[in-house]
């Protein structure tokens, strides 16, 4: 429940003064409609009880009346003004809960970027954050508004009815809500995480089988997945009528509670005005008020229903926008803060030790060489000997454990942001094209004159495929559908080439091509630029024999 809290504080602090000012009116709402229900009561039993005096020529009848209308009217017009209020400021919060957790999504560290993936990031941004509105609208305010009015209650029937109506009506209300609604929160939470557990895996499944189709029909598969999905379609119905019926339960268990709440106000009232005590008509203003004040509790019925959807929502939100721990604060030296911008640079490695996220274990240990301008070196070694890992450390995307790296003038941890990634580029093993042109995708990489798209298409051996598929506007589908994995390889190559960076660090540039084509991309990213210094984890003999020299990992 924390969490809740945690994301209502954040909605608070966003949208306050109109949570306020809402909360304000739906108690509002729920005294006038309680005062509304007790005075017509009132009205009705008095209005009797005087014809039956024969004191029915003096009855004021019109205050009373007046009064009614005013409460009537004014309960519908706060009604109104608070679900604009609230509404409005719930999704105004939400939208900027929404940014935030993108802007933390973007930017979160590269180790914990990399395992993110777009459905999951997808369903964070619209499944959980829409669960969060029922916080305010479904929890928070209405329990602060039900016990905001039950207290007003108390005071006013205490006054105006007789103590044992008030504390009867107050106490049964808290005493029957607390144990229906915990009961149903212990029945509807594990029942609630399920569900949206269950609608998450079909909302997976069908995905999945949309964009896999003809994969799947190719391999005839199709059907099984078909009833894959159907399956976790079914799960999520059955779980989601469990749940409905818990509700309905929890309904009528609330329903009952008022009514014991009425009779019993009735039947206390009953017998003070047998004892003389209490005057029929204010008898009968305990009883309309006891049926009244059942409305406080009609909204949690809603919200202890999807209280564990919300909980786990609120959990996953809380923890993507968790600030990343701090990074270790390098050692400046007095000069190196007020180092000029330098158009291009050379690459040092020292003594550089490199271990696995959340491990003390070396990847990495005792790495040294030095790179200048226009030079290359290929890294190799077996299969998890550390080659990306290292590659990601000189891109100042993975901690560094012992030793330095320097580029230039000055160790990798005291460049600025903006001025590193202008000096380095990273084509790393995995890599993102979205639906779209070819013009869109290059220029993803920053503005582009078309001469340049085109003079880096010839670099990488592009530019004869995409004059066939019919120039720069041709379109490509997610992830880059419409090319093969070497074509793909090569356009995202050609968009890191585009940044003209004096440090191009490749992870197997080459994958997926034939050995003719791949040594000529190699020696067109080479021609496109002349001076920058080549860094490539090398798995192939094309690419350690292109490199000036070779560096193999234990």
């Amino acid at each position: 429940m924390t969490a809740l809290w945690a994301v209502f504080r954040l909605i608070l602090r966003d949208q306050g003064g109109a949570m306020l000012r809402g909360a304000a009116l739906s108690l509002v709402v729920l005294a006038m409609g309680a005062a509304l229900l007790g005075l017509s009561g009132w009205f009705i039993t008095a209005a009797a009880a005087a014809g039956l005096a024969g004191t029915g020529a003096v009855f004021d009848v019109f205050r009373p009346s007046a009064m009614v209308r005013f409460l009537a009217l004014g309960r519908a017009a706060a009604r109104y003004g608070e679900r604009m209020l609230t509404h409005d400021a719930t999704l105004r919060a939400l939208e900027t809960l929404r940014l935030r957790v993108l802007a933390a999504h973007l930017s979160a560290p590269y180790a914990k970027m990399i395992r993110l993936r777009g459905a999951q990031a997808l369903n964070r941004l619209t499944a959980d954050i829409d669960a969060l509105d029922g916080v305010p609208l479904r929890l928070v305010l209405p329990i602060l508004a039900g016990i905001s009015t039950l207290t007003l209650a108390l005071g006013a029937l205490w006054v105006l009815v007789a103590p044992a109506v008030a504390l009867w009506v107050v106490g049964g209300y808290l005493l029957g809500a607390a144990l229906t609604l915990g009961w149903m929160a212990k029945t509807a939470l594990p029942l609630s995480r399920r569900a949206e557990v269950a609608a998450q895996a079909f909302r997976t499944r069908l995905i999945d089988m949309i964009r896999a189709r003809r994969d799947l029909a190719v391999y005839g598969r199709l059907a099984a997945q078909r009833d894959a999905v159907l399956d976790a379609d079914a799960r999520r119905r059955a779980l989601r009528l469990q749940l409905d019926r818990a509700e309905r339960r929890a309904a009528a268990a609330l329903g009952a509670v008022g009514a014991v709440v009425a009779a019993g106000a009735l039947g206390i009232g009953l017998t003070l005005v047998q004892a003389g005590e209490l005057q029929p008509a204010f008898a009968a203003l305990g009883f309309f008020a006891a049926l009244a004040l059942a409305e406080t509790l009609v909204p949690l019925r809603r919200a202890m229903s999807d209280l564990g959807r919300m909980a786990d929502a609120a959990r996953r939100v809380r923890r993507d926008l968790a600030p990343p721990p701090p990074p270790p604060k390098p050692v400046l030296s007095g000069s190196a803060a007020v180092l000029p911008f330098v158009a291009a640079v050379d690459l040092r490695v020292s003594a550089l030790t490199l271990c696995h996220a959340q491990s003390d274990l070396p990847v990495v240990a005792g790495v040294s060489f030095a790179l200048g301008q226009g030079e290359s070196i290929a890294i190799t070694g077996a299969s998890g000997a550390g080659k990306s890992t290292l590659l990601l450390a000189l891109a100042g995307l993975h901690p560094i454990a012992a030793g330095q790296i320097a580029l230039g003038p000055r160790a990798l941890a005291d460049w600025p942001e903006a001025e590193l990634r202008g000096q380095l580029g990273l084509l790393p093993q995995r890599s993102a094209l979205m639906a779209g042109s070819l013009a869109e995708a290059l220029t993803l990489a920053g503005p582009a004159e078309e001469a340049q798209l085109w003079q880096v298409l010839e670099a990488v051996q592009l530019a004869s495929l995409v004059r066939r598929k019919g120039g720069l506007s041709s379109l490509i589908g997610g992830r880059g559908e419409g090319l093969s994995g070497g074509e793909a390889r090569r356009l995202v190559l050609a968009r890191v080439l585009l940044r003209r960076p004096s440090i191009l660090l490749l992870d197997e540039p080459t994958e997926g091509l034939d050995e003719a084509t791949a040594l000529a991309v190699l020696q067109g990213l080479r021609q496109f630029l002349p001076k920058a210094a080549l860094v490539i984890a090398a798995h192939r003999p094309v690419e350690t024999a292109f490199a000036d020299r070779v560096l193999k990992l234990p």
